[in-house]
């Protein structure tokens, strides 16, 4: 366990940097159903169901301005840092769903029973049948 940390009372999560948290978050909201924990100008939060200390977390970058990954890598350009892996139980269905939502088909395909797609962001996720 990590030094200092306690048993209760802290949390854990991922955080997506976007161009538009709250946009990217609602995305995700109608892609995962999950529960909108904070919905700020700068930061939207997902709760992971039955869990109450782990999160998904959009927010903006203040540092510099927003370049989208490329995926697959594209020597030069920004590469994605993380992308997240969904299982679902109809891989079609769900794939035509993440599109009706905004997402799109990444070109490049390397798994027969996995897809890679993008969100609107940019960052790739991966729908695949457990």
């Amino acid at each position: 366990m990590l030094r200092g940390r306690s048993d209760k009372g802290h949390w854990f999560g991922t955080v997506i940097d976007a161009p538009d948290p709250r946009a990217l978050g609602l995305f995700y909201h109608q892609v995962l159903g999950w529960k909108v924990h904070k919905n700020e100008p700068n930061e939207f939060v997902l709760a992971v169901p039955g869990n109450s200390e782990t999160y998904l977390s959009f927010q903006s970058q203040t540092s510099a301005k927003w370049v989208r990954p490329m995926w697959p890598a594209v020597d030069g350009q920004q590469q994605m840092m993380m992308h997240l892996d969904i299982e679902v139980g109809d891989l079609d269905a769900a794939v035509e769903h993440a599109l009706e939502l905004g997402a799109t088909l990444a070109d490049v395909q390397p798994q027969q029973d996995v897809r890679v797609l993008l969100d609107p962001a940019g960052h790739p996720f991966c729908l695949y049948v457990g």
